[in-house]
Formats: C-alpha cells, sequence, structure tokens
C-alpha cells in the first residue's frame, strides 16, 4: 500500500501538466497510471475535484477501459489474445499455460510481482495467431512451449 499523501501528490502533479487539455480525462488517466503503475481509488476525488467531473463519471472511464488498472500490477504484463482468430488457433491451450506456468488467473500478479496476466481481444495480429503481447513485444503463432520460452526470456529481462 503507497501513501496516501504520495499518491495524492503524484495525481496533482500529473491534473498540472494535463489538466488544461481538451479532454484531458484520458490523459490524465494515463498519466496517473503511468507514474505508478494503476489508477488508486484515492485518485479518482482528486482527479474529479480537479476536472469538475463527479467521481461516478471518473470510476466509469477507469472501469470502462480494460488498459486501466485499479491495483498495482506487476513489472511485466502477460496480454494474450481472446479474439476469434486466436481462439481458433489455440489461444485456450494458451490460456492454461500461462495459468499454470505462472500460478495465477487473469487480471492477477505472480506473488513475486513480475507478471501480470491479462485477457486483450485483439493484437491485429490475426495472419499470426493465436498471439500474446509482453510490454510491447508482440508474439505471434505461439505454441505453449514457446510461451514458456517467452516468459523464461522475460523474467530473464528484469525492468
Amino acid at each position: 500500500m503507497q501513501d496516501p499523501e504520495l499518491i495524492g501528490g503524484i495525481v496533482r502533479g500529473v491534473l498540472g501538466t494535463l489538466r488544461e487539455q481538451r479532454g484531458a480525462l484520458l490523459p490524465v488517466l494515463h498519466g496517473v497510471q503511468e507514474e505508478l503503475g494503476y489508477i488508486p481509488d484515492d485518485a479518482v476525488p482528486l482527479i474529479a475535484r480537479s476536472l469538475n467531473l463527479t467521481r461516478a463519471e471518473v470510476h466509469g472511464v477507469v472501469t470502462f477501459y480494460h488498459d486501466f488498472r485499479r491495483k498495482k500490477g506487476g513489472r511485466k504484463t502477460l496480454r494474450i489474445c481472446q479474439a476469434e482468430s486466436c481462439q481458433a488457433a489455440g489461444s485456450e491451450a494458451l490460456n492454461a499455460a500461462a495459468k499454470a506456468r505462472l500460478g495465477i488467473d487473469f487480471e492477477e500478479t505472480t506473488r513475486d510481482g513480475a507478471f501480470t496476466l491479462r485477457k486483450v481481444f485483439c493484437l491485429g495480429q490475426c495472419a499470426l495467431s493465436p498471439s500474446v503481447m509482453v510490454e510491447g513485444a508482440v508474439y505471434g503463432r505461439v505454441t505453449p512451449d514457446r510461451l514458456g520460452e517467452i516468459l523464461a526470456e522475460e523474467a530473464a529481462r528484469r525492468l
């Protein structure tokens, strides 16, 4: 758990930089998540008040978009595509392999804080299905064995 005063200071810093932008809510939320790794519940009222929005409006945006996290994630995020093409090519086997190898379910983080497992609904790599993404690197035609290799390579590269 992070210090609420520290969180408030970071959120106020992001707001000071971005609040005057037209449609500032999304840039502010991205900025807070970039700084903290997630959008803490304590940040919602600060953001709402600063942007003249209700808490419900800010909360609604945070919970609507899958890329916003409400709790701190791992140092790296493994995203497994769940789109139809990837499903047809074997993403269910990747889901099972990732869960078994990491010992977590989707939207959870490994005990050591190394990985968070997330679903994504298209990586734009349908010709290379099934595909996964780790920290912006997209891998195509991934088998469960190749997924194990990718995770080992990524774990060796500490952030």
